[in-house]
């Protein structure tokens, strides 16, 4: 089991009320997705009995005492099937008390179960499951969202995304995900060890993390971008954690050969390290994040298509990493402008590459406390409270953070004027959802 899905003790079920989680997110797959839903389920265990019906493999990864239904992903119409059988299974044999979806493709089943067997029935949304394209998911899929009893989005770009798909802001909550800290104690051995086993001595290193796929904006990055930094920094190293996604719903090809085309026309070759793709459990991640002087986050504004958070700048931040990304999507909720990184308006590569230069020529040493302090506001522990107060019988209002401090000075204080200073549409604050 990894590290970070192995912390909490085993919890007595005995008498707890029964939950149901439906989700096709979960380890062994690899993803911000499936490691979100590993902790609404390790969370929830704390108040509830939980059964979940997911992909095949997950029982070896969930935590004790939970029990599983494992159903094979692919064909997805068959996966559908399964699924909404084995639901209906559950439903029949145990008095549930709640059904959560952990996605929206999920939902339905999880509210015709929820329904039938009278239980408070939940999910949580991405960007992406409100703007899919399908035609037949627009027509049988999202309608069922703005009948939930509460729906959790991850960032108040997918909560806008909600409203103008009909659901009513007073219906959602934005619930970001968390993150693990990390043992920062040998964080600088871990550094230089790095450093020394991919040869990059000390040269200031630009890290990307993600899968490769053309909103992650990393060819935009490998085109435009790069040239412009090492022309400055000549020097500087590029390291690539992440591959095109294999076990994805929309899948690309063809995308990682394109950026090695772009880097050898550019020149670039030598200037790039592809590690391919590492779980979030493997202590190459840890010790790529200290190695590095900055995250590179280029991800694209999108028809359809955005990003709806972005996890992966929190972890950079809970290892001290800075981020530059582009103020797209659910981004601007997951950088403190000037705080933990600096965020650019969508597009503007020259600025980007000015904004990774001047994170590069900073001492980290004077901003670590800072990007530390702010992702402490988004660690599990928080994220797992505030979820089991929405999760609460019978419960439906919002949840107002300002229950905890730490999130509500240090992350929502920014969040305004980082919109603001980037010239976006400011929308209500988050203590109101």
């Amino acid at each position: 089991m990894p590290t970070e899905f192995a912390t909490r003790e085993p919890i007595r079920t005995d008498e707890l009320p029964d939950a149901l989680i439906i989700t096709r997110n979960l380890p062994p797959l690899v993803g911000g997705m499936e490691r979100l839903v590993w902790h609404i389920v390790d969370e929830l265990r704390e108040g509830y009995r939980i059964h979940v019906i997911g992909p095949n493999g997950c029982g070896a990864q969930l935590p004790q005492g939970v029990t599983v239904t494992e159903v094979p992903l692919k064909p997805i119409s068959l996966y559908l099937f399964r699924a909404i059988i084995a639901a209906l299974r559950e439903a029949l044999h145990r008095r549930l008390h709640i059904v959560f979806a952990g996605s929206g493709l999920t939902a339905p089943f999880a509210w015709i179960v929820a329904r039938l067997s009278g239980a408070n029935c939940f999910v949580y949304l991405h960007g992406l499951d409100i703007e899919a394209r399908h035609p037949l998911y627009r027509l049988l899929w999202r309608p069922f969202f703005r009948h939930f009893d509460r729906i959790m989005v991850n960032s108040r770009f997918t909560q806008q995304l909600a409203s103008g798909a009909g659901i009513p802001p007073e219906h959602t909550t934005i619930l970001h995900p968390g993150v693990q800290l990390p043992d920062m104690r040998d964080a600088i051995r871990k550094r230089i060890d790095f450093r020394n086993r991919h040869y990059l001595d000390d040269s200031p290193v630009m890290l990307y993390v993600g899968r490769i796929t053309a909103r992650k904006g990393l060819a935009v990055f490998a085109d435009d971008i790069l040239p412009r930094i090492v022309k400055q920094q000549p020097n500087a190293k590029l390291v690539v954690i992440g591959d095109e996604p294999t076990s994805a719903l929309l899948q690309t090809k063809g995308e990682r050969a394109r950026i090695e085309e772009i880097l050898m026309i550019n020149g670039l070759k030598q200037s790039v390290r592809f590690l391919g793709e590492l779980s979030q459990d493997d202590p190459e991640l840890t010790a790529a994040y200290f190695a590095s002087d900055v995250l590179v986050f280029p991800v694209q504004n999108r028809m359809n298509d955005n990003e709806g958070f972005g996890m992966v700048a929190i972890e950079a931040a809970a290892h001290g990493l800075p981020t530059v990304a582009f103020a797209v999507g659910g981004v601007t909720d997951a950088v403190a402008d000037n705080i933990s990184g600096k965020l650019v308006l969508a597009g503007d590569n020259y600025a980007f590459s000015r904004a990774v230069i001047n994170q590069l020529n900073r001492a980290s040493s004077n901003r670590m406390h800072d990007i530390n302090e702010f992702a402490a506001g988004f660690a599990w522990p928080l994220f797992g409270q505030r979820l089991r107060q929405i999760c609460q019988p019978g419960r439906k209002e919002s949840i107002c953070v300002k229950k905890h401090p730490k999130i509500n000075a240090v992350h929502l204080g920014y969040l305004g004027e980082r919109q603001d200073r980037c010239g976006l549409t400011r929308t209500a604050d988050r203590s109101k959802n």
